[in-house]
């Protein structure tokens, strides 16, 4: 008879959270699945219906549910030092490399060989986010109500250019009157939740004590005076060391609202981002925003890593091509784009888990999670347009060589399930070749 097993040191889950900085390739998607295989298969340190329970609302949370789920993990493992731990290795690993990247992208970018990779990876880039697309559709659609909510997202987004803010915010107003009207419409049931058989022989577990981890509402004031305090300090760093203040302020304030009000993950995220950054605030252009999404693809860590890229590219164009500025603004959005999933898991995991089971509830959050798709529908279209339209939108200016490479990518990930990073080195290939034929 197997025994349960017992609780795993902090060196190593230390070392494991280490090396899924640098080896977590292919999105959201290639970390859950890099976790669960680890964390659930190998070591047994979490059962699979605890880790899909923890999955589930993170992905309702604001931000980059992976690194929310490896917070949450290490913090039911190690407490606030295996959270912290956990969620900061999560990230700067694809953070320098990012950094290095975009260094490399300013100085060399203009070279005709290297706008010719750039162009290579741009319909692969559009492939990524159709598969995306498909996969969250799979998970978050499951009724009629659920496709209407997301078509209604993307029309909101792509066509009235609505943040995610009051179609948040619609949506959860929709539900509550459809909940006193027709309850049955949001009482759809999930069919990803399993249970496991040998719950007992995982050290955390479906039954396990959450001793220590109660909600508390003077813990949780306690707790958010702290990170408020935390979230003011680079603005002190600002007025100190670094001139134009109110670029800075705008920028942690910007940054800090998108980490907030994007619920969905990074594919959520970058079309916001997209959006303002572009087109409003003029930090970047439309390509170097599309660029820097394929920048973000070749390194490790969560997608929403491309929000670093415009930061280094805001403080770069804002100061004149300073290397220096690009890099505090990398490291500042970074700063700002992170540190509240750290808040949403210390201070509301345990309202989280309070909630487990309430079927109103996540019947609610199920019906915003579908908006996702829509938004990411948002993002296709937004990018796919310069890319299959360079010289505008019309059936004669449809460029087919990137067409035709945009279906290869999506045989090459779907049919023969190629890794992202081999696509888009790839992808790289055929725009030299490109380049250098025609």
């Amino acid at each position: 008879m197997e025994e349960k097993v017992v609780k795993p040191t902090f060196r190593e889950a230390f070392m494991f959270w280490c090396r899924l900085g640098w080896i977590s390739f292919g999105g959201t998607t290639g970390h859950i699945a890099i976790m669960h295989d680890f964390l659930v298969d190998q070591k047994k340190w979490i059962s699979n219906s605890k880790f899909l329970h923890a999955l589930n609302h993170c992905m309702v949370l604001p931000g980059p549910e992976a690194q929310q789920l490896a917070i949450y993990i290490g913090w039911k493992l190690h407490g606030k030092k295996g959270g912290i731990t956990a969620g900061t290795l999560f990230v700067l690993p694809s953070m320098f490399i990012l950094l290095a990247l975009s260094m490399i992208y300013v100085l060399y970018g203009n070279i005709p060989w290297v706008l010719a990779m750039f162009s290579g990876m741009k319909p692969a880039v559009i492939a990524i986010i159709l598969i995306a697309t498909y996969k969250v559709g799979q998970k978050a659609l499951h009724g009629v109500l659920h496709y209407f909510v997301a078509a209604m997202a993307f029309v909101a987004t792509y066509f009235f250019h609505l943040s995610m803010i009051p179609i948040i915010a619609g949506t959860i107003t929709l539900a509550i009157i459809i909940r006193y009207l027709h309850p049955s419409l949001l009482h759809v049931k999930n069919k990803h939740i399993q249970e496991d058989k040998n719950e007992h022989l995982y050290y955390l577990n479906k039954h396990s004590s959450d001793a220590g981890h109660v909600f508390k509402t003077k813990t949780v004031l306690k707790q958010l005076g702290v990170f408020v305090l935390i979230w003011l300090l680079p603005f002190g760093l600002f007025i100190l060391f670094l001139t134009d203040f109110h670029f800075w302020r705008d920028m942690g304030l910007f940054f800090t609202q998108t980490a907030f009000v994007t619920i969905g993950g990074s594919y959520t995220v970058i079309p916001y981002v997209a959006q303002f950054s572009v087109t409003k605030l003029q930090w970047l252009s439309k390509v170097q925003m599309i660029d820097g999404f394929a920048l973000a693809e070749t390194t490790p860590g969560p997608l929403i890593i491309v929000l670093s890229y415009v930061g280094f590219m805001a403080g770069y164009n804002h100061f004149n091509e300073s290397l220096l500025m690009g890099t505090a603004g990398l490291l500042a959005t970074t700063y700002f784009t992170f540190l509240p999933s750290f808040m949403f898991i210390f201070v509301g995991a345990p309202f989280i888990e309070k909630t487990q089971g309430k079927l109103t509830i996540e019947s609610i959050l199920s019906l915003v999670t579908a908006t996702v798709v829509g938004v990411i529908m948002n993002l296709t279209f937004y990018l796919g347009k310069d890319i299959l339209f360079p010289h505008g939108v019309a059936l004669s200016k449809l460029d087919l060589i990137a067409l035709i490479w945009v279906i290869i990518s999506l045989v090459l990930i779907q049919r023969f399930k190629i890794n992202i990073l081999l696509l888009i080195l790839l992808s790289i290939v055929y725009g030299l070749v490109h380049h250098f034929l025609i």
